[in-house]
């Protein structure tokens, strides 16, 4: 039961992750005329909303093409970003901890009751 439980929470998170790629990619795109794109990223950034939007389709049954396409959708909009400006690395790092340590409890908490001996 525990890991339906689970498993609900991942397609939940998941799903949202997506939505958020999905607008944030959507809005990019929607803003070129205003802020123009150079050329690499205008490619990867259209990529990158093609398999967001076709993973609500493709994916929804495939828990490692939804992780893969949130991490190459996430990719496409950091990885120009830091090597255009390797100083937006530092907040990006600061950013990484809270997620590090939100990760661990979430896979602590999944893993909580298997295998281990109840204490009286």
């Amino acid at each position: 039961m525990s890991s339906q439980r689970w498993d609900k929470v991942e397609l939940t998170a998941s799903y949202t992750l997506l939505t958020i790629l999905a607008t944030e990619l959507i809005t990019r795109l929607g803003l070129f005329t205003m802020f123009p794109l150079p050329p690499v990223d205008m490619v990867l950034s259209i990529i990158a909303t093609v398999l967001v939007i076709g993973a609500f389709w493709f994916a929804r049954t495939s828990r490692k093409a939804r992780f893969w396409i949130i991490g190459f959708a996430s990719a496409t909009q950091l990885v120009p970003m830091v090597v255009r400006q390797p100083i937006l690395l530092l907040p990006l790092v600061g950013a990484a901890i809270p997620i590090a340590i939100m990760l661990w409890a979430m896979i602590a908490l999944s893993k909580k009751g298997q295998g281990t001996a109840g204490h009286s």
